[in-house]
């Protein structure tokens, strides 16, 4: 009876010490990368940690996700070195991405108290796409702002609003109409239209196929995008677990995979969930 009662009472003891525990909190941007991102690292932890983890999908921009992560409302969330030099430390980004990352995790401990991890395996910058068949002769941005076309571009309001979109685009000189904004759904759909010509998305962009052409940055304007995770210190101490379950995720997602994964979701409507599950479970993860 006294042995049933100490099991018991250890039992009790666990189960009130993981109820007490400070919830780890997964955020994410309003983008479908960065959802599935996040759903990805939500179920990696339960999978590791044994526990549930609080998912806050979709709440908005750059700007809206760090002031959660200081806050506490997230303590975890993904996103790109560049952009947290251009938009959070409001810092002429560097195109080495070695030099981006060493100084982005520097000055996020310094002023948030917050790990910059290995990055996830993928760079994804800004790029300028066109229709592969109209473009035959047009390689790079250099090249079409060679061109004698007036280009007519199409941006979402992000690109047109950061530090290191629409300003840094304006160093080639492209001979171009005042841009349009666009919902990010409707870009392809607009240029597939003919209603532009030229449209402004990410490298990993679900809806690239060989119909379009990125053409190349080959000034190097646009600053290097490694996809990583922002971690808050406070929750790394009180979690001995969670560093080592997130260091399994660097390094496992390529551009590719990340490209393909995107277009599961935006192009073929599978659910989010699932397709965070099945590249889990391919990667071993699972």
């Amino acid at each position: 009876m006294l042995r049933v009662l100490s099991a018991a009472l250890l039992c009790a003891v666990f189960l009130a010490s993981c109820s007490s525990k400070k919830p780890i909190v997964v955020g994410s941007k309003n983008e479908t990368e960065q959802m599935l991102l996040g759903e990805i690292v939500a179920q990696h932890l339960e999978h590791r940690l044994g526990r549930p983890v609080q998912r806050r999908s979709g709440l908005g921009n750059t700007g809206v996700l760090y002031q959660a992560l200081l806050s506490g409302e997230v303590g975890v969330y993904p996103e790109y070195t560049g952009l947290i030099e251009s938009e959070i430390l409001k810092e002429q980004a560097n195109s080495d991405p070695q030099i981006v990352l060493a100084r982005v995790r520097q000055e996020m401990a310094r002023v948030a108290q917050t790990e910059v991890l290995d990055p996830l395996g993928f760079d994804n910058p800004s790029a300028m796409v066109v229709r592969a068949a109209s473009t035959e002769q047009i390689a790079s941005l250099s090249d079409a702002a060679k061109s004698t076309k007036r280009w007519r571009l199409g941006v979402p309001y992000e690109f047109q609003s950061r530090s290191d979109g629409l300003q840094e685009l304006a160093l080639y000189r492209l001979p171009m109409d005042s841009p349009r904004i666009l919902d990010p759904k409707q870009l392809f759909v607009a240029l597939a239209n003919g209603d532009v010509d030229m449209i402004a998305t990410r490298a990993t962009d679900g809806h690239l196929t060989s119909d379009w052409k990125i053409l190349a940055d080959d000034q190097k304007v646009f600053p290097p995008y490694e996809a990583c995770l922002l971690v808050r210190k406070d929750l790394i101490a009180a979690e001995p677990g969670l560093r080592p379950a997130l260091a399994e995720l660097s390094g496992k997602i390529n551009a590719d995979t990340m490209r393909k994964l995107n277009a599961e979701v935006d192009v073929v409507g599978r659910p989010l969930a699932a397709v965070a599950a099945g590249f889990l479970a391919q990667a071993g993860l699972k």
